[in-house]
């Protein structure tokens, strides 16, 4: 028998198995997990059914195989892997929350950026976007141009509006205000 003939028969035994078993093993998640794990589990399942196909008891050449014979089996692969899942989440559980706790504590009430966030709302949404990945993500107009997709002369012209506005809306009346180190009669004679 060819390599070729060989991966056909592998194939049309495992598409057998999972016409067989696919929607029993669906069911049996769905009692012993959250909905949003079964897909992931299902299909980590089925990965391991492949990669097993030898190995499945009652799995023999015959089409399709008797479900009472093959079904047992993979409900011990679909547990084995949901065990693994579960094991992943409480790991990844685990590290949120050592993060949290070697993450330094807020700053005090003292750093109230409410007057940040009231200046950032008037400003229009793809600038919001642009001085966001600027000041935050610290991202250069040239990276910013290729995340919004607009020029990076774009990007650069609407970052210096944005924080021109932004300047006004949180310094109002700086304009008329006199600048430091400079005296407003500074330059004029005082005849």
């Amino acid at each position: 028998m060819t390599e070729q003939e060989t991966r056909r028969q592998r194939r049309a035994r495992f598409e057998s198995l999972a016409h067989v078993v696919a929607e029993p093993l669906h069911r049996y998640l769905l009692r012993r997990t959250a909905p949003d794990m079964v897909e992931d589990v299902l299909s980590e399942t089925m990965l391991v059914l492949w990669r097993r196909i030898d190995h499945v008891p009652g799995l023999g050449t015959a089409a399709p195989p008797d479900r009472d014979d093959v079904l047992p089996w993979c409900y011990g692969v679909a547990r084995g892997c949901l065990a693994n899942a579960r094991r992943a989440d409480g790991r990844r559980l685990r590290l949120v929350e050592r993060l949290m706790h070697t993450q330094p504590a807020p700053a005090a009430a003292d750093t109230d950026h409410s007057d940040l966030h009231v200046a950032l709302a008037a400003l229009g949404e793809l600038d919001r976007e642009v001085v966001r990945l600027w000041a935050w993500e610290e991202l250069a107009p040239r990276q910013i141009a290729e995340v919004t997709g607009l020029t990076p002369n774009a990007v650069s012209m609407r970052l210096h509006r944005a924080k021109r506005k932004l300047a006004e809306k949180l310094q109002p009346g700086r304009k008329n205000a006199e600048r430091p180190g400079h005296k407003m009669s500074e330059g004029r004679s005082s005849q």
